[in-house]
Parts: C-alpha cells; structure tokens; sequence
C-alpha cells in the first residue's frame, strides 16, 4: 500500500503529470474499446431475434416482445449481482498486487450468486403465460408468449454465468477472450435461429428461436470457460478451482453490494419499460416513432456504458491502492471520453434527423408519413438527453469502484420514478403533450440522476479516501 498523506492522499507519483494523464488515458481506452464491442455484439443478438421474429409475423413478434420484457426485467436483476465481480476484482488486485486467492474467491460468489438466483427467476419465468393473462393481456397473445418463454429461459443462468466470467476478465484486464465469445455467438444464433424456426429447417417456429439463444448463451459460457481454463497468462488465477466450494461471507458481500446495483438497473429499465407501455396509448404513430428514437439511443449508448464498465474497474485498482489522486484521475478520464463521445452522437441526432429516420423506416412509404415528424421530434429529445445518459452511466460505473451502491440507488429511484415518471405522466396527459411529455420526463429525469450523481463523485473523491 503506498504512503498516505495527513490528509489521507496517496504520496505523489514520481512520474510527470502529464504523463500519469496519458498513462490513464491509454488503459481506460484499451479496456473500454473490448468492452463497447462487447456490448455492440450482444445488442446484435437481441436484434437478430427480433428481425426472425418479425419474419415469422406480427402475432410471434408481439408475444415475443411480451416475454423479452419480462425475461430482461429479471436478468437485469440478476447483472446486478454478477456486476460486483469487477469492482471487487479490481479493488482487491489494488489492494494486494493481484493476489490470486481473492481473485478466486470473488469470481467463486458471483458464480454461486447468479446461480442462486436463477433458480428463483427461471421458476416465475415458467409461469409467464398465466402472469400476463393475469395482468390483461388477450390470451392466445399471452399463451404464446409463455410458450416461448418456456423455453427462453434456460439462457437466464449460462448468460449470468458469462457475465460473472466477463466482469472477472475486465477486472483483469484482459477483456479480449470475452469478446471473441460473443463475437463468435452471434453468427451461431443467427443460423441457428433460421435453421430451427423457419420450414426450410425444423420448422419450430418461436421456440427454434428461443432455442437458438439458449445454444448461443450456453456456447458463449463454454468458449469463455475453455479459454480461462487453458490461457497461461491465467493459470496463476485458477479463475475455476474450487469453484462447487460455498464462502458464505464473500457472498454476503457480493449480495449487500449488488442488491443496490440490481434496483438501480431495475428503476432505469422500469423507466424506459412504462414510456413504451405509454406510448402505445397515443397511436402508432407515435409508437413507431419512440421506437425508432429509442433504437439510436440505445445503440449510442453501448459506448459509454463500455466505458463505465472500464471505470469501474480502472477506479477500483486505484481504490484498492488507497490512491485518491489515481481515483480522481480514472473517473476524471473515463467521464470525459463519455461526454466527448456523447456530445459527438447528439450533435450527429440534431443535424440529420430525418436520415437517422430513414435507417428504420421506408421513408417513400404513404403509411410513415405521419411518422417521420414525431421521429424527429423525438430523435431531438434524445439528443438533449445523450450527454446525461452518458455522464449518468460512467459516473455509475466511476462509483461502483468505489463500491458505492446504495446512495446511486437513491438517486436513480428519486430521478426516474420521483421527478421523470411524475413529470412525463404529468405532462403526457394532464397538460395534453401525449409523447412529447414523456420525453420531456426523460430527459428531466436523466439530467437531474447525472447531477446528482456526479456530485456524489466530488463529495467522495474531495478529501480522504472513501470507505
């Protein structure tokens, strides 16, 4: 551990300042650029299924999007768990120079704690088809969805798997393996998808696609645990020994860190959830239209949230070296990279709406005339809010190295669900905006949890060491 000033500071680096600077710059980028593509590579499969599933037709596409709704609201919970991985990871090699023991026993829980509740959330995803009848829904559309969740959602524990391994190897800086593994799963899915669902193949319809994501799930966790098990760089680790072993106080922590973790997700997702439940109340229009803005923004946001993945872990090494300036100097990067990039998408959003539109949409078409002004509209909305999103998300990520949980998940709950939902609901019907005012709760709701957020960085990273 290095010396630490009266103040609690670590002492200076012997290296000049600038070079610190670019030394940090250098890592967060090597680390983030996998990560992003990692996440690039997974949204590519979520929407590879949803191109099959519309190819089979509306009804299998709106049954399906019934049961992917209910199947990521959970597995969402679940990251929450396996996202304490990397911070604890990170913060004990700080701590201990890479000491293989805690490495080990850290990766060990967040197996045991994606197991533990997968078991739970895979026996109420059985019951999808009655739980959707029972909230309204017309029942051949909720039959079908629970059909085809029957078989989804044998992905839910090989998937939480995964992502446990995947946060062990961004601690360790090797994020490389993980990508390959996903990379190599979406070609796998897609042929597997058309070849099991379609008459061509087997002819199995939603369940063939279904089961082609429960194989890309399964061969992704066994490419990455075959890696694991055979790299010699991490033979020292033993990522896998002893993995059956149960270490009742390490996984304790894991669930007292990652329960925030998981209702933060939950009040994002939730958000976003009940604005596309809201919309559908104001025509196709505006329906089509909030999906196609949501698309850009979600494809512009797997960068930022790369990177938050990369502060986490680059904050957490720092955090375990008891260093406040390498803190600082970690979130100050990864939070700059996010709000260039950021400013950079919205910029792009404002300047070519229309074109944007015409990505998703025949424009030459009569029946989307009426839609293109509101995706414009809309496009402009999520242009204000792309900078919060991804200020919110790296300070998130900044935080959790810190293995700060439970005040960002306050704020999350307040921002969203206290002042977003309120504000847009309000908006929406009360002042009559329909669409317009949900957007106008989004991006209140954004502004003020990135606000918030950042300041509970500068409060933390001010004087001493946290925690």
């Amino acid at each position: 551990m290095p010396a630490l000033d009266l103040a609690g500071h670590p002492a200076r680096d012997r290296a000049p300042l600038h070079r610190l600077w670019l030394r940090e710059l250098r890592a967060t980028l090597a680390l983030s650029g996998p990560l992003v593509l990692i996440n690039l590579a997974q949204h590519g499969l979520i929407l590879a299924d949803t191109v099959m599933l519309g190819r089979l037709g509306a009804g299998p596409l709106a049954a399906a999007t019934l049961a992917h709704g209910l199947y990521f609201i959970l597995f969402i919970a679940g990251l929450g768990l396996t996202g304490t991985v990397a911070p604890l990871i990170a913060e004990a090699r700080g701590r201990d120079g890479g000491e293989t023991d805690a490495v080990r026993r850290t990766l060990r829980a967040g197996i045991w704690a994606a197991t533990l509740v997968s078991v739970p959330m895979m026996a109420l995803l059985w019951f999808s088809g009655p739980l959707l009848a029972a909230i309204g829904e017309p029942p051949a559309l909720a039959e079908a969805a629970g059909a085809y969740m029957r078989v989804l959602q044998w992905a839910m524990w090989p998937a939480l798997l995964f992502m446990a391994l995947r946060g062990a190897l961004a601690a360790l800086e090797r994020p490389g393996w993980a990508l390959v593994a996903s990379l190599a799963a979406l070609p796998l899915n897609i042929a597997l998808g058309l070849w099991l669902a379609f008459p061509a193949g087997r002819g199995l319809g939603m369940a063939g696609i279904g089961l082609a994501t429960v194989v890309s799930a399964a061969f992704s966790l066994a490419l990455l645990a075959t890696v694991v098990l055979g790299d010699r760089r991490l033979h020292r680790y033993r990522l896998l020994h002893g993995v059956w072993r149960f270490d009742p106080a390490l996984l304790r922590r894991v669930f007292r860190l990652g329960l925030p973790i998981a209702a933060t997700g939950l009040a994002e997702a939730g958000l976003f959830e009940a604005a596309a439940l809201g919309m559908g109340l104001f025509g196709a229009s505006q329906l089509a239209a909030h999906a196609v803005a949501i698309q850009i923004a979600a494809f512009c946001f797997m960068v930022p949230n790369g990177v938050a993945q990369a502060a986490t872990v680059r904050v957490g090494l720092a955090f375990g070296r008891r260093s406040a300036a390498g803190v600082r100097r970690a979130g100050l990067v990864a939070l700059g990279l996010a709000f260039a990039f950021m400013t950079l998408c919205a910029l792009t959003q404002f300047a070519i709406p229309a074109a944007l539109t015409g990505l998703f949409l025949d424009l030459g078409e009569a029946a989307n005339a009426a839609v293109l002004p509101v995706a414009v509209a809309f496009i402009g909305f999520a242009a204000l809010f792309a900078v919060a999103d991804g200020v919110q998300s790296v300070a998130l990520g900044m935080l959790r190295g810190l293995q700060d949980t439970r005040v960002p998940m306050w704020i999350a709950i307040g921002g969203y669900w206290g002042l977003g939902v309120p504000l847009g609901a309000g908006l929406a019907w009360g002042a009559g905006y329909e669409g317009y005012g949900i957007w106008t709760g989004f991006c209140a709701g954004l502004f003020v949890v990135a606000t918030l957020l950042v300041l509970r960085w500068r409060r933390l990273t001010a004087g001493a060491m946290p925690g």
